[in-house]
């Protein structure tokens, strides 16, 4: 089985879904060139019927962009694969993303319908889609609380009809990871021209599994993960583009790799954050403000000896800036040495432990001490430590 897995990315239609960050077309053709340069294979530009500004924000990111595939996404509907594929126009590579829902609860609550009219509206639009298009991507909405037997009937039938990607979501973030896993092994081993697409996750972060889920489907058999830049997207958001794609550069022994251009991470996320009005929480791991800081004692002496002891990434991969210890009541005489070293300050043992003493008097006082802080510090305490 090939082991490239296909970054699609839908930070500018499912993460735009956030409300407050809608982004207008200016706004979105730099935030596509943004992740055309970190090397996504797929982007999703919008849901072209949806409104006329999205319409026209897929047109001229189709213009604007060169090397990803552009996608509009639709309903199961004529009506939104008409404008998907009259917004597509200018895409020099493009793909219709039509689908519908899969399982019991959407086919009978949502839909109003039944397992055997849903299956054949969704092969119609397929087969509508493929009239516009060669590239047509179909998902099966729900598919993580869908009947696996039903699920298999319909992922056969729409690749049959022409599907070159078959998405299976986690609409509501409810699988475990296992649970998803095992759903992807069985589509592969059971739906008899699954060879013929590529499967595709795309999962919602609504139990904090969303990155999880999509990792499990790809030991599984998916090769496209569906993501967000930060990991923005409706209610609790999107599988993390960041995470996917560093979990599978940490882990090489999976044998799964993306062309994701890493050094472009973080700068791809503060401008996500930016234009999207977000601001991206301290701990989040990759590119939060915090994810490559250090602050215990015990961290700051492991890492200052060698930074693997409490670092699985280095910084400098993904486009971050270098690795911080950050000084707080909680740090030890280590990291105050190596500060106080980055300042220009040489200091006999004994000399240390005075200062150190008083340094901890004073992040005792204060949430973090800083360089000014340091200074002041030994400025003040010079004449006793000559005694």
């Amino acid at each position: 089985m090939n082991d490239r897995v296909y970054i699609f990315d839908t930070t500018l239609r499912d993460g735009e879904q956030v409300p407050g960050c809608q982004l207008n077309t200016a706004e979105k053709i730099e935030v596509a060139k943004a992740l055309e340069a970190l090397g996504v294979d797929v982007l999703e530009a919008g849901f072209p019927i949806s409104s006329p500004g999205d319409f026209n924000s897929v047109v001229e990111i189709s213009k604007a962009i060169s090397v990803p595939i552009i996608c509009g996404l639709t309903r199961a509907l004529e009506k939104d694969i008409d404008a998907a594929a009259a917004a597509l126009k200018y895409a020099k590579r493009k793909r219709i993303h039509t689908g519908i829902g899969s399982s019991d609860l959407h086919i009978y609550t949502k839909l109003k319908s039944t397992r055997d009219k849903i299956l054949e509206q969704g092969v119609r639009a397929v087969k509508y889609a493929k009239k516009h298009v060669e590239d047509v991507q179909f998902y099966a909405e729900d598919a993580g609380r869908a009947n696996l037997e039903y699920l298999c009937n319909m992922i056969e039938s729409v690749i049959d009809a022409g599907a070159t990607v078959v998405n299976i979501p986690d609409t509501t973030g409810y699988n475990l990871p296992w649970v998803f896993g095992e759903k992807i092994k069985y589509l592969v081993e059971q739906v008899p021209n699954i060879h013929k697409a590529r499967i595709a996750v795309h999962c919602h972060n609504d139990l904090g599994l969303a990155t999880s889920n999509t990792i499990a489907g790809l030991v599984n058999g998916a090769r496209q993960a569906e993501v967000t830049m930060n990991g923005v997207g409706e209610r609790a958001g999107n599988t993390s583009l960041e995470e996917t794609v560093m979990i599978l550069y940490s882990h090489k022994h999976l044998g799964l790799t993306t062309n994701i251009n890493t050094e472009q991470i973080c700068p791809t996320s503060d401008l996500v954050s930016k234009m999207m009005r977000m601001p991206v929480q301290a701990n989040k791991a990759i590119v939060g403000k915090n994810a490559f800081a250090h602050s215990s004692g015990i961290h700051q002496d492991g890492f200052l000896k060698n930074r693997e002891n409490y670092e699985v990434i280095d910084p400098v991969i993904v486009g971050s800036m270098p690795s911080s210890i950050v000084l707080t009541a909680r740090s030890g005489k280590h990291a105050l040495l190596h500060r106080l070293e980055k300042l220009g300050y040489t200091f006999e043992k004994e000399e240390l432990i005075k200062i150190y003493d008083k340094f901890l008097v004073l992040a005792d006082s204060q949430k973090e001490v800083n360089d000014k802080d340091l200074i002041n510090l030994i400025n003040e305490i010079e004449p006793e430590l000559k005694k």
